[in-house]
């Protein structure tokens, strides 16, 4: 059996937007930089947060007010958003302000019993009308618990009080309070072992609570000595994620793992925090400026020593090290040592490929490690394939497997990188895999399942369309009584929306994966002895989820359209008129020109590598896996570009316009005389407050009576990226196939920077002095902006289809739509360029039914219409409101 990731269902809360934790952030809420604070919380979620800590607690800070605004901006942040939220404060009216304004089910911390119960029970009635959970100190009347008796006296006498008032088990997260050890006093020298005592009899005995606490407490006698304190922090969550803590207050980018810590710091903090031994501390301090002083070694030196093992243990090495090059002469030694071909496989490729499962699901692999291990395993299986299949023939004899999966992106779609990294996993595990590709109807989905009799369906999509085709689905799979497993993951899907719109309408098992170092674990539970556990427990969740979401959507405070539109911004103009009117092509682009304008962040993101480029290289956890990423990935760019495996094209046009309301109007040429075109925009309905502005992108187009210009552009790196996909898979190697694939995404978001560049300086010329970098451009510190249909500023990906018509995008580039307004190839991009020197970028955030019904009349398209392409952005369930 794998080990489990002790982070795998461990709830990482970001600590970087608390004031008292963050200097950084307390200077900028001072300060009323709101926009640095949306970055502190970006980097938090980029970093691996699942929870958002924001605490604005400071004697120069309005409490309510900054927490107010700094939440509603949140709301207005799709990336940031798409976490909950665990609003943080000592003071009451803080907190409250914090629920009043926040989406979804948001986490109090905290509540205690300090000033008595009926205080306590008070705030807990409230926290419970508004839909959240609650962290619940181990504080009493007399002071909190500091020994692992009174933590378990305070928190039993709480459960039961909360319990008995009906507030939710699974809503009370204790924070039996983690305190400094280490600080030279002797009564500080149990602590953390009180809390490791504790959080075992509160999982134990206190059926559903959960355990939190703030990590970084328990170093602070080490403050300024980093790796002494990341050591600790990693002992202490190893032993208290076994004792039962489900969720922390961490830093989320500095995790380190219990294996990574060097061995004698290692043993010297677990005797701290375990007080194994009297002078615990003084060992401590004996190696503590060492370790603050260390580093590692790195050598470039090649080792083959491994090469003298017996084969078992060099296929295993082979594999756990991703090394093909000896591959097939060691399968074929192993073969003629095996009775069989196939033993080969059931024996030491599948002991190695346990081995490989256990270091991932340990944390000490990563997706691109994985990738590359199963590269290795195909081409031997590969090389066993003959032999088996004339045994097979000859014997009628056939294999082992843990079960058959039939994934596909659905119909509508063509982003498949996710779903085969998904793929590849479940295949190191034993699983059979039947990937039918991108773009795949319903029914083919649904009849290849029954013809291979498959024991589970996974479906994969990244443009929010793809949704509405899940629903569709799922409700299929419900109407044939196909009771089958349905997994859901994708770019755009969320376990709200699978809890939402999925789980009404099939009443068979259906489970939302997030990413591939999930699915095995489930899958794993799914088709074992844990299934109908997992099934009834999934199903519950995703009933409270539904209820805690239709919540809270009338509490979002949303202005009427027409109101909204009042606080339209008041913008000067004095347009530019580009160089042209009308379309230019730019065909069979050279790639070389492309690869500086590369933004590598998002490419290692694409392998579940999280952190920025070129920081990540150096990192504590996945600094190994990203630099031999990396590496590869600069190899095969080089040769990519130099042999021109595949084509980048792209078209860009200018057209004379104003804005009409929240839309825009083309025209033919300068005269203004005949309209050709009109495109769409939506308008934020969030109130945030008197003066305050409500933007949509029309806003940046001068009305009638002043000459404005907009323009749009269309490019691929992708044409011949299906066929280089294919020529290595066919090689099994499917390492190599999500490694180009990857690469062409980054060519195409390349293309579409650098083609902005050429915009600005050149062919619209109105910032021909620009003097930016590569990096610069790639921050975005340009003046203008370049929305795309189907993200936050324009959510409507039905506005693709407008500029692809404008600018003759299929003829001239070769990327065409699909019915769902999916690009094809996948790696391409569209979008319309604004010139305007305030024009930023924005997300439209929730919108109610008026400017639904609004957006409908000006497309021509009845309300169910818009309602079905606009679902990700309703504040209100259209079927409700029907029904009302």
């Amino acid at each position: 059996m794998s080990s489990v990731n002790p982070f795998a269902n461990f709830v990482v809360i970001g600590e970087r937007t608390n004031v008292t934790g963050s200097a950084k952030f307390r200077k900028l809420i001072e300060a009323d930089d709101y926009a640095g604070a949306l970055v502190v919380a970006r980097q938090q979620v980029e970093s691996g947060a699942n929870v958002l800590d924001v605490n604005v607690d400071a004697a120069m800070i309005d409490g309510p007010a900054a927490m107010k605004r700094f939440l509603n901006l949140i709301a207005s942040e799709p990336d940031i958003a798409r976490i909950p939220l665990m609003i943080d404060s000592s003071k009451w009216e803080v907190i409250e302000a914090g629920l009043k304004c926040a989406q979804g089910k948001s986490v109090v911390n905290s509540i205690s019993m300090k000033e008595g119960e009926e205080a306590f029970l008070l705030h807990a009635r409230k926290v419970r009308r508004y839909g959240a959970a609650s962290v619940v100190m181990a504080f009493d009347e007399q002071g909190q618990a500091d020994t692992a008796k009174r933590k378990i006296e305070i928190c039993t006498r709480a459960y039961r009080l909360l319990v008995d008032s009906d507030f939710p088990p699974e809503d009370i997260i204790f924070d039996p309070n983690i305190f400094a050890v280490a600080t030279g006093i002797e009564e500080h020298a149990d602590y953390a072992k009180a809390f490791f005592d504790a959080t075992a009899y509160i999982r134990s005995e206190l059926p559903h609570a959960h355990v939190s606490g703030g990590v970084s407490n328990v170093s602070f006698s080490f403050r300024g000595n980093e790796p002494v304190r990341e050591a600790m922090h990693a002992v202490f969550l190893y032993h208290a994620i076994r004792a039962g803590m489900d969720m922390g207050i961490v830093n989320a980018g500095s995790l380190t793992l219990y294996d990574d810590v060097e061995p004698e710091l290692r043993e010297r903090v677990e005797d701290v925090l375990l007080n194994r031994r009297d002078d615990a501390t003084e060992r401590l301090l004996e190696i503590a400026e060492r370790a603050k002083a260390g580093g590692k070694k790195r050598g470039d030196e090649r080792d083959l020593s491994w090469r003298l093992q017996p084969v078992k243990e060099r296929l295993t090495h082979a594999l756990v090290h991703g090394i093909n090059e000896f591959i097939v002469a060691d399968t074929e030694e192993a073969r003629l040592q095996a009775e069989r071909p196939l033993h080969v496989i059931e024996g030491p490729l599948m002991d190695g490929m346990g081995v490989v499962g256990d270091l991932f699901g340990a944390g000490k692999m990563f997706l691109p490690q994985v990738v590359k291990s199963a590269r290795v395993m195909k081409q031997a299986v590969a090389h066993l394939i003959p032999y088996m299949d004339e045994e097979k023939e000859r014997l009628g004899l056939v294999g082992r497997s843990n079960g058959k999966i039939v994934m596909a992106t659905v119909k509508g779609d063509v982003h498949d990188i996710g779903k085969n990294i998904v793929g590849v996993v479940l295949q190191c595990n034993g699983y059979e895999i039947e990937d039918m590709g991108v773009m795949v109807p319903c029914d083919r989905i649904l009849e290849r399942a029954k013809e291979i009799g498959a024991d589970a369906i996974g479906l994969s999509g990244l443009i929010t369309p793809s949704l509405d085709e899940m629903v569709f689905v799922a409700s299929e799979m419900e109407r044939l009584g196909l009771n089958l497993p349905l997994l859901i993951g994708g770019a755009t899907t969320s376990r709200t929306h699978t809890a939402v719109k999925i789980a009404p309408v099939y009443s068979g098992p259906i489970l939302y994966v997030p990413d591939a170092s999930k699915a095995v674990p489930v899958v794993q539970k799914l088709l074992g002895a844990d299934r109908d556990k997992l099934v009834a427990d999934t199903r519950a969740e995703y009933d409270s989820a539904r209820e805690a979401y239709f919540a809270s959507q009338d509490k979002r405070p949303r202005l009427p359209l027409a109101k909204a539109r009042d606080r339209a911004p008041k913008l000067a103009f004095a347009p530019v008129k580009p160089s042209f009117l009308g379309v230019r092509s730019f065909a069979d682009y050279p790639l070389e020109e492309l690869v500086p304008f590369i933004d590598w962040t998002p490419f290692f993101a694409s392998w579940d590598l999280i952190g920025r480029y070129p920081a990540i290289l150096e990192d504590d956890i996945v600094g190994e896996a990203a630099r031999t990423l990396y590496r590869d990935a600069r190899a095969m760019l080089e040769q990519l570009v130099a042999e021109k495996w595949v084509k980048a094209s792209g078209v860009v046009g200018f057209w004379a316009a104003n804005r009409d309301g929240d839309d825009v109007v083309l025209f033919a040429d300068d005269t203004r005389s005949e309209e050709i075109a009109r495109l769409h925009t939506l308008r934020q309905q969030i109130d945030k407050g008197e003066g305050k502005t409500n933007f949509a992108l029309a806003d940046y187009i001068a009305p009638s009576g002043v000459k404005d210009y907009v323009g749009a552009f269309a490019v691929t790196a992708g044409l011949g990226e299906e066929d280089v996909a294919i020529r290595f898979k066919r090689a099994n190697d499917d390492y190599s196939a999500i490694l180009a694939q990857a690469l062409c995404d980054r060519l195409a978001e390349a293309f579409a920077e650098a083609l902005h560049a050429k915009v600005r300086r050149e062919l619209w010329g109105y910032a021909k002095d620009e003097a930016l970098s590569e990096d610069d451009m790639i921050a975005e510190k340009y003046r203008g902006i370049r929305p795309a249909p189907g993200y936050p500023a324009q959510p409507d990906h039905t506005e693709k289809s407008t500029i692809f018509d404008l600018l003759e995008a299929r003829e001239r580039t070769g990327i065409d739509l699909t019915e769902s307004m999916a690009m094809t190839p996948p790696s391409s991009v569209s979008g319309l360029y604004f010139a305007h020197p305030q024009a930023e970028y924005f997300g439209t955030g929730k919108i109610d039914r008026d400017q639904v019904a609004d957006y409908a009349r000006r497309k021509g398209w009845d309300l169910a219409t818009a309602e079905r392409w606009l679902s990700p952005i309703l504040a209100y369930d259209p079927v409700r409101a029907k029904a009302v």
